[in-house]
């Protein structure tokens, strides 16, 4: 997740929206293998219009308690998604549109997703 993939999510952001006259969020994504689990899945590499981590700490859940530890990795969700979409091999969808995806309209990089040092259980 580095500065590279930020960039072209807002390069392809800014491109589209001046083209379409649209305001849209854009994920960059790539499939990665994770050590403890079997397959592979799509997370994002960069982002752009959307906050990447929703902290939805202190929001009521749907029986009214309140949350104590949801982040959700929103950039990855939608990564995850799309990368249904795109498929794994000779598919040959490079880009899909998400409709309907009820999202802040905040800026945070996709870095965010990646947890601090005194997080991280592997450092």
């Amino acid at each position: 997740m580095g500065s590279a993939s930020r960039a072209s999510a807002r390069a392809l952001r800014n491109a589209l929206g001046t083209r379409y006259g649209c305001d849209i969020a854009v994920v960059v994504n790539d499939s990665v293998g994770r050590a403890w689990r079997r397959g592979t899945v799509g997370i994002a590499l960069g982002a752009a219009g959307l906050p990447s981590l929703l902290d939805l700490r202190g929001q009521p859940d749907m029986f009214g308690r309140q949350l104590r530890s949801s982040i959700v990795g929103l950039a990855d969700e939608i990564a995850a998604t799309a990368s249904i979409m795109m498929g794994q091999a000779a598919e040959g969808r490079p880009v899909v549109l998400i409709r309907g995806v009820n999202i802040p309209h905040e800026d945070a990089p996709a870095q965010s997703l990646i947890r601090p040092e005194q997080e991280d259980l592997f450092r």
